[in-house]
C-alpha cells in the first residue's frame, strides 16, 4: 500500500508540478520511492550530484564509465534538463548550497525551468537535508516532507536482522512480542540507517536481542541530540520511587504510561499533549520531569531558553523550530521545559526591550504546542506565576496543570526515608516523625540539604549519623517558604481552582 508521501508525490507529478523539493535525510529511501513512481508512470529516472553529473538513477560509484562530467556544474545539468525531450523524473541532491543569494545565474535559470517544464512531461526533485529556498523561487518550488520509517518499516528491518544473523545465532534474540514493541517503539524516530546501526550495536555488544535493551536506542538517539546542540539529553537516573508524596501526579502519570503504544492508539487514545507543572521551589517538580522518562521509557530532552536566543536577528525563531524538529524527529519522547516562566518572562513588553524576539520566540512555541502531531510529551516546570503569559494557559496547550504545593507532613516523612536511604542509612533507626514535626516550611530539596549538612557534621565529629544531628541541622535552616511567605500564599490562592494539587485528590476523584 502506498504512503501518504508516495500518493501526494504521485500527485504533483502527474499534475505537472514542475519542481518539487523533499527534505528529507534518507536518500536511497526517498530515490526508492521516487524509482517505483517513475516505473508506474513509464518515465526514465535521472540523479545529479555534484560528484557524477547527471547520470541514470541507481549508477554505482565505481561505474566510472556512468560519469557525466560535463553535467556536473548546476548550469550545466539544468540545461541539460532542457535539451532531453523524453519523459522523465531528475533528482537534484544537495542542491542547496547553489540556492543562496549569491547564486543568481542558478536561481534565474530554475525559475526559467519551471516555466519550461509545466508544458513539458519532466520533473526536477530536489532531495536535501534543509530546506533553502529562495524568494525568487518560492511560487515556483512546492516542499513536501519525506517521512521518517514507521512501525512497519522499523519491524520489518528487524525481522530482516534476525533472518540475517543465521539460524545457528538466533537463539541470542530474546524478543516476543512485547519486547519486539519496546525495540520498535523506543527507536521510532531514526531513520532505517540509524536503526540497522543501533540494533547491530546491541547484538555486537550485548551479545543478544532483547526488549531491555531500550537504553542503547536512546544512546543512538543521545548522538542526534548531541549533533545539533540546541537540546541536552538527560540520562533517565532517576524515578518515581525518589519521588516523596505528589500521589494525584504519581497517579496521572502512571495512567499514561502506555499512551504511545499500538494497543492506546487501536483502543483509540490520543497521545498526551504535557503538563505545567507550577509551584514551590524545591518540591520535586523537575526530579518528577526525570522520573516520567523512566517510567515511560522515554527519553527526555532539555529545552534550555537560554540557547535559542541567537544573536543575530530571526536566529531565535530558527533555533527554537531547529529544537522543536529534533525533538519531533526522535519521538516519541519527554521535551523538559524547565523554569519556562523565566524563559518568557516580559514576552507582552519585548517590543521595547529586545525589539520583539522573545515574544516571536514564545508565539512559534505556542502554535507548536497547540498544532503539533509529533509524539512529544511537554513537561513545563514554573515557579512564579505572575511571569507566565495566559497563552500559555489556554486549555488544548496543554493537557493539565499542577500546582506543587510545600510537602504535608506524611510526604515529609516520605521524602526523609527516601533520602537517608539514598545513603546508605536504614530509615527505621531514626525518628521520622520528629523529624517531620519540626521540618513543617521545608521543601523536599531543603530536606535533603539539612541531611547533607548533618552528614557532614557527623563525619566531623567521626560519629554515626544520628536523628538528633538532623534535628540541628533542620533547627539551623531558615526555609524558602519563610521568606517568601506572601508570594507562596499568592500562589496558592492563584492556584486555587485554576489547577490540580499535585499531592491531593479533588471531590470525588
Amino acid at each position: 500500500m502506498a504512503s501518504g508521501f508516495q500518493t501526494e508525490l504521485e500527485t504533483l507529478v502527474r499534475a505537472r508540478y514542475p519542481i518539487l523539493y523533499v527534505i528529507s535525510s534518507e536518500e536511497l529511501r526517498t530515490q526508492d520511492d521516487v524509482l517505483e513512481l517513475a516505473k508506474r508512470r513509464q518515465k526514465r529516472l535521472f540523479e545529479w550530484s555534484l560528484g557524477t553529473g547527471i547520470v541514470p538513477a541507481g549508477t554505482s560509484i565505481q561505474a566510472q564509465k556512468a560519469r557525466n562530467a560535463s553535467t556536473k556544474e548546476p548550469l550545466a545539468a539544468l540545461d541539460h534538463v532542457i535539451e532531453q525531450v523524453e519523459p522523465a523524473i531528475y533528482i537534484f541532491k544537495d542542491l542547496h548550497p547553489f540556492l543562496t543569494k549569491g547564486n543568481v545565474a542558478i536561481i534565474r535559470k530554475l525559475k526559467e525551468i519551471a516555466l519550461h517544464l509545466k508544458n513539458s512531461a519532466k520533473t526536477i526533485i530536489l532531495i536535501s537535508p534543509v530546506m533553502e529556498i529562495p524568494t525568487e523561487l518560492e511560487k515556483e518550488i512546492t516542499v513536501l516532507n519525506f517521512p521518517l520509517p514507521s512501525r512497519d518499516d522499523l519491524f520489518e528491518l528487524l525481522e530482516t536482522i534476525i533472518a540475517d544473523i543465521g539460524q545457528d545465532k538466533q537463539d541470542r534474540v530474546q524478543l516476543d512480542d512485547i519486547g519486539r514493541e519496546r525495540l520498535i517503539q523506543a527507536a521510532l524516530g531514526l531513520t532505517i540507517g540509524e536503526a540497522e546501526n543501533v540494533f547491530a550495536r546491541i547484538l555486537i555488544k550485548q551479545g543478544t536481542l532483547s526488549g531491555d535493551h531500550v537504553n542503547e536506542v536512546f544512546a543512538e538517539k543521545q548522538q542526534i541530540i548531541r549533533k545539533n546542540g540546541l537540546l541536552e539529553y538527560c540520562a533517565p537516573t532517576e524515578n518515581f520511587e525518589h519521588v516523596g508524596g505528589l500521589a494525584v501526579l504519581k497517579d496521572w502519570l502512571n495512567k499514561r504510561a502506555m499512551a504511545f503504544t499500538t494497543e492506546a492508539r487501536a483502543f483509540g487514545l490520543p497521545a498526551p499533549k504535557g503538563i505545567l507543572m507550577l509551584g514551590v521551589q524545591g518540591c520535586g517538580k523537575s526530579l518528577c520531569a526525570k522520573a516520567v522518562s523512566n517510567q515511560w521509557q522515554l527519553p527526555l530532552l532539555r529545552f534550555d531558553m537560554g540557547r535559542m536566543f541567537g544573536s543575530l536577528v530571526g536566529s531565535s525563531e530558527e533555533n527554537v523550530r531547529r529544537a522543536i524538529s529534533v525533538a519531533e524527529s526522535i519521538a516519541p519522547a519527554i521535551l523538559w521545559v524547565d523554569e519556562i516562566d523565566k524563559a518568557f518572562s516580559g514576552s507582552q513588553g519585548s517590543g521595547v526591550a529586545d525589539g520583539g524576539t522573545t515574544a516571536r520566540v514564545f508565539g512559534t512555541f505556542l502554535t507548536w504546542l497547540s498544532e503539533k502531531t509529533a509524539p512529544v510529551f511537554v513537561v513545563a516546570t514554573a515557579n512564579d506565576i505572575s511571569q507566565l503569559p495566559p497563552e500559555l494557559l489556554r486549555k488544548g496547550r496543554l493537557d493539565e496543570i499542577f500546582f506543587v504545593d510545600l510537602p504535608s507532613g506524611e510526604e515529609r516523612l516520605e521524602v526523609f526515608r527516601i533520602h537517608l536511604g539514598k545513603r546508605g542509612r536504614d530509615a527505621a533507626r531514626f525518628s521520622l516523625e520528629a523529624l517531620a514535626e519540626v521540618s513543617p516550611d521545608f521543601s523536599g530539596a531543603e530536606i535533603e540539604e539539612a541531611i547533607n549538612s548533618a552528614l557532614y557534621d557527623a563525619f566531623y565529629a567521626r560519629q554515626e549519623l544520628t536523628t538528633e544531628h538532623i534535628l540541628t541541622s533542620l533547627a539551623q535552616t531558615v526555609p524558602l517558604a519563610k521568606t517568601m511567605d506572601q508570594q507562596i500564599s499568592a500562589l496558592r490562592a492563584w492556584a486555587e481552582g485554576r489547577a490540580r494539587n499535585a499531592s491531593v485528590a479533588r471531590n470525588g476523584s
